[in-house]
This record gives C-alpha cells, structure tokens and sequence, in this order.
C-alpha cells in the first residue's frame, strides 16, 4: 500500500522534472537558432569583424553561447535521465535504480553546470 503511494508520488516527480527539462531544452533550442540566424555572413574578400566568435549571440554577453550550450546538453540528458527514471519506476529492481541513480546524477551534475 504505501509503496504505491510512494510510484505515484516519483511517477508525479518524474512528469514534472521531464516538462521542465523539455521547457529547457525549447528555451536553449530557441536561442541557439537564433544565434545561427545572426551570425556574421563574410564572402571572398571581406575580413572577420574584431570579437569575432563562431556563434554571434545577439544577446547577453560573451559567455552566453556558453551557456546556452551547455544548458541544451543538460537538457537532453536530464530528459533521457527522465526515461530511465521511468523505467525503473516500471521494473522496480536494484539494478535499475543503480543505472536511474547514475544517470540523474549525471544529468544533475550537468545542470549545475549550465
């Protein structure tokens, strides 16, 4: 009884985590496209603008493109840390929560990172 309490509750965590990793990923997608959108267009003849970076983020600072790099890469692999987690709220067994705990540490470690 109360280890059902207990699915629906990380079943709950789990959806909630997965949205905000997907609302993330969206928000990170965005900007990155848009910075290849603005990058600098440069043909046969013409000189690299002084400052020049590989993606021009026509927002923030120089360490914006970083970010937002990293925070995609979190994305992706905070929400594949999510189908693992899934997983293992479907099998419910030692070896699968070793590989969900790997993976969410991975993911979180990431996250702090971004």
């Amino acid at each position: 009884m109360a280890l059902e309490v207990v699915k629906s509750l990380v079943g709950f965590l789990l959806l909630l985590n997965f949205c905000l990793f997907v609302i993330v990923g969206a928000i990170a997608g965005w900007a990155l496209n848009n910075a290849i959108d603005h990058t600098y267009s440069t043909g046969p003849g013409t000189a690299l603008p002084v400052g020049f970076s590989a993606l021009y983020f026509p927002m923030g600072n120089e360490a914006t493109g970083f970010m937002v790099i990293f925070a995609l890469i979190a994305a992706v692999v905070g929400a594949a840390s999510c189908l693992s987690g899934l997983h293992h709220l479907r099998v419910w067994t030692a070896q699968s929560l070793a590989s969900s705990a790997a993976s969410s540490m991975t993911a979180w470690a990431l996250t702090l990172l971004a």
